[in-house]
């Protein structure tokens, strides 16, 4: 990605992989022909967190990965329940409970994950560009149309409002085309964190977590303090050895 700072500024960037001592990664920060100085920070959340400091000027950043061998399956933290049950900036499942109670009272488990993620894909239009970065689950709903963390937050919200503890998660999505960052939401069942991928744009079986949060305002691939930063270009590629069929009709955790 190539960035242009208008001066001085931290950037935080979200892009690497969680997880995989097999992993292999590189990650540079350019500005002005001289690489600059990362530091990584654990994500309250899980994932990693890279910090670097910008002057003026256009700033490149490049990323890539190769995992070979199982990632590191996310486990389930009593704090978890607290955490991602409560209502969030994006994610108003205080608000949408009435629907949510309306439309899959009485389910639970698999059949309610399974309810919630057909709702979401076949009420809601993939539009690209069709949302803006503020829009939270009740506008989505609202407009009936949206990108994929758009679909990931009105699942979340809908979960959360009938008790069952959601978040977002950042991905890279071997398969998904147009190719880009990918959103989906994950889903405490029983102890276990299983995907919910209303779009169903990609395989789940090859998704790659990168970030982890309530909702977007944890998991943004960059985010900036200081002068203004605006992004002037975005390339992302993400591909598999093997690229699956996925069987919907079963559960499946994010690796």
């Amino acid at each position: 990605m190539t960035l242009q700072s208008a001066g001085p500024a931290r950037l935080a960037l979200a892009v690497a992989v969680v997880g995989g001592e097999d992993a292999q990664e590189r990650l540079h920060a350019a500005q002005d022909g001289r690489l600059l100085p990362l530091r990584m920070i654990e994500d309250i959340h899980g994932g990693r967190l890279h910090v670097v400091d910008v002057d003026a000027g256009p700033v490149t950043i490049e990323y890539a990965a190769s995992v070979t061998g199982p990632v590191t399956r996310a486990t389930f933290d009593p704090i978890d329940e607290i955490r991602y049950l409560r209502p969030s900036r994006y994610c108003e499942s205080d608000i949408l409970r009435p629907i949510a109670v309306a439309e899959f009272g009485g389910l639970g488990g698999k059949d309610l994950l399974d309810a919630v993620s057909s709702w979401v894909g076949v009420k809601i239009a993939y539009l690209a560009g069709s949302s803006l970065p503020t829009d939270g689950a009740v506008r989505t709903l609202l407009s009936r149309q949206g990108v994929c963390r758009d679909f990931a937050h009105l699942v979340v919200a809908f979960l959360r409002a009938l008790d069952i503890p959601a978040r977002v998660v950042a991905v890279y999505a071997p398969g998904l085309a147009p190719m880009d960052f990918h959103a989906v939401a994950e889903a405490a069942i029983d102890g276990t964190w299983q995907v919910v991928d209303a779009t169903a744009l990609a395989p789940r079986g090859t998704l790659l977590r990168i970030s982890t949060g309530r909702d977007a305002a944890d998991t943004a691939f960059v985010s900036s303090h200081g002068a203004d930063v605006t992004l002037t270009s975005l390339e992302v590629t993400a591909s598999a050895d093997v690229l699956p069929a996925d069987d919907l009709t079963q559960l499946v955790e994010l690796r």
